[in-house]
C-alpha cells in the first residue's frame, strides 16, 4: 500500500500537481482577509495558475493578431501624418502669398 501511495505522490510532482498546490494554499495562507469560500479560491487561482493549451494557444493566436493590427495601425498613422503635414504646408504657403482675387484691382479703386 505505501509503494502506492508513494508511486503517486511522485506522479503528482512530476505533473506539477504539488507545485501549483502549495502555491494556491500558500497564496491563501498569506491572504490579509480570507475568502468565505476557500473551495473558490482553490478553483479560481488554479485555474489562473495554469490555463489549458486551448487557451494558450487561443491567447498566442490573439496576441498575433493584435500586434500585426497595432503594426498596421502604426503605419496608417504615420501615412496620414505626412499627408496632413502636406496640406498643413501648402496652407501655410497660400496664406503667405496674397491671392490676386482678395486684392481690388486699382480700375474699381477709382470708380
Amino acid at each position: 500500500m505505501e509503494s502506492k501511495r508513494d508511486e503517486f505522490r511522485r506522479y503528482l510532482e512530476k505533473a506539477g500537481v504539488m507545485d501549483a498546490l502549495t502555491k494556491v494554499l500558500v497564496g491563501l495562507y498569506e491572504e490579509p482577509e480570507k475568502p468565505n469560500d476557500a473551495l473558490m479560491y482553490l478553483k479560481t487561482h488554479l485555474s489562473v495558475a495554469h490555463p489549458d493549451q486551448a487557451e494558450l494557444e487561443s491567447m498566442r493566436t490573439e496576441l498575433h493578431f493584435a500586434r500585426r493590427q497595432a503594426e498596421m495601425l502604426k503605419e496608417e498613422n504615420q501615412r496620414l501624418t505626412a499627408e496632413l503635414q502636406k496640406y498643413l504646408a501648402v496652407e501655410s504657403l497660400s496664406k503667405e502669398e496674397p491671392s490676386e482675387q482678395s486684392a481690388p484691382d486699382q480700375d474699381e479703386q477709382i470708380n
